[in-house]
């Protein structure tokens, strides 16, 4: 491309930014009219604290609890081999 193309494209892509009224997408047309007779409930983008887990412990103890049972297994694992017979 030469350099009076990407002037122009770069004056289309401006043009067309500037537009006062733009066309929605096709998904956004077609959920709108979806939604017109039966809009869909409320859905929180993150759930509420009290509702996290159970204990509601931080992920770090469920991480240093798997981490301590890899720990070990493999010092089990160790212990098995150096065994005298």
């Amino acid at each position: 491309m030469s350099e009076r193309d990407d002037e122009e494209r770069e004056f289309d892509i401006k043009w067309a930014d500037g537009a006062e009224h733009k066309e929605p997408s096709a998904r956004a047309r077609m959920l709108a009219a979806r939604w017109k007779d039966n809009p869909p409930g409320p859905v929180p983008f993150r759930p509420d604290p009290a509702h996290r887990g159970s204990s509601g412990r931080s992920s770090w103890v469920s991480t240093a609890v798997v981490l301590g049972c890899v720990v070990a297994v493999i010092v089990l694992l160790g212990y098995i081999d150096f065994r005298p017979y």
